[in-house]
């Protein structure tokens, strides 16, 4: 099937997108985001996992959190550019919350074939997280280093996102059986969770090691279902980026039209307009091939992987530029605690290495159309 014109984002994903920019605008502007989670800037403070779970509660109410769960499931059964435009509007917000990674597991979830229980559990508001990375950053579940036995789990997961803000996990494990998809409620005993300290103050990240916990199998073939659900996943993240990278460009334009220098705004000088408006172009190039990657997982299957690869890849040295260039044209303050770009150039720095770089998605890329590189 091939991709519908304008990427299939209709009036309905405009329309979400819309009541999602608004809804970040009211609840929670820059200066509230600022003192909430950037209150403490001792370098060696302990890791604090800062949010308001009310807005969680708000978001979860108005059907955010359902957006991934198939319509025959119980959910909205709308298409990922609508949910594009949503994880966008976050991404400008730089909003912490569990909203991402519920959709992300949702994502998952439709491709598993025991998952009734864990869309029961989003649909009646829990908040999830993927975890099955190994110590050293794996992207897929094949590098897990929990494994199953008789449906209870031991071992560490690692770079388990927003661990202290979700209710419970959809964890890779290893049994004789092979490789599957189980979920644990955090709460759960045996479940332990040690904070990471990052450089993000807008996520949180932990290590979290089971002991003998109690799970259910949801799905019997974590790589095929991870694999199909990975398009998705790169596409939602790549949106993040582009909202946070439109948040930076519109904040640097701002500063650069009123910040004078030599009797003229310093945005007058071609030093500063020209990188300005490569960010510009950066962004505008990411964000379509993000809602490309996100029309691709609808409704062209056979070239979703690829697109999703490109858009990450494009989405990753998007979050460099944009958080690069917003630092430098403000000058001495835009490296201060007080000026509000490190929370997006920390978010960025983030994203960036979050599912991969470039790097990894232009080998992964190269792969798919070339073949693998000889030993």
């Amino acid at each position: 099937m091939a991709q519908p014109k304008n990427f299939g984002y209709d009036d309905d994903a405009a329309a979400l997108k819309t009541q999602a920019e608004k809804f970040f605008a009211d609840r929670l502007p820059v200066d509230q985001l600022h003192a909430l989670v950037a209150h403490d800037s001792t370098p060696d403070r302990t890791p604090t996992v800062d949010w308001k779970p009310e807005l969680w509660k708000e978001m979860v109410e108005l059907g955010w959190s359902i957006l991934t769960v198939p319509e025959e499931k119980g959910g909205l059964g709308l298409p990922l550019v609508a949910v594009a435009g949503l994880i966008e509007a976050q991404g400008k917000a730089a909003c912490p919350s569990p909203l991402l990674e519920t959709l992300n597991v949702g994502l998952v979830l439709a491709n598993c074939d025991q998952a009734d229980a864990g869309f029961e559990a989003i649909l009646e508001g829990k908040s999830v997280a993927l975890a099955y990375s190994d110590e050293h950053g794996s992207v897929g579940p094949t590098g897990t280093q929990v494994t199953a036995d008789n449906g209870t789990l031991s071992g560490k997961a690692y770079f388990v996102q927003e661990a202290g803000k979700v209710d419970a996990l959809l964890v890779a494990a290893r049994s004789g059986d092979g490789l599957a998809w189980y979920w644990v409620d955090k709460s759960a005993a045996g479940v332990s969770v040690q904070q990471d300290a990052i450089i993000d103050l807008t996520r949180d990240q932990a290590t979290v090691s089971f002991d003998g916990v109690a799970a259910t199998c949801l799905g019997s073939d974590a790589e095929a279902a991870f694999a199909a659900a990975q398009p998705g996943i790169l596409a939602l993240l790549a949106a993040d980026i582009v909202g946070a990278g439109e948040w930076l460009l519109q904040t640097t334009v701002e500063y650069v039209s009123v910040r004078k220098q030599f009797d003229h705004p310093l945005g007058f000088f071609q030093a500063v307009k020209h990188p300005l408006v490569n960010v510009m172009l950066a962004i505008d190039e990411t964000k379509s091939l993000a809602y490309n990657a996100a029309c691709a997982y609808d409704s062209e299957e056979s070239t979703a992987i690829k697109a999703g690869h490109v858009a990450k890849a494009s989405a990753s040295e998007t979050a460099d530029f944009s958080a690069s260039r917003a630092v430098q044209m403000h000058g001495g303050i835009g490296f201060t605690w007080e000026c509000y770009v490190h929370l997006y150039f920390k978010r960025q720095m983030h994203s960036k290495a979050l599912y991969g770089d470039a790097v990894h998605h232009r080998a992964e890329l190269a792969n798919i159309v070339l073949g693998p590189i000889a030993a």
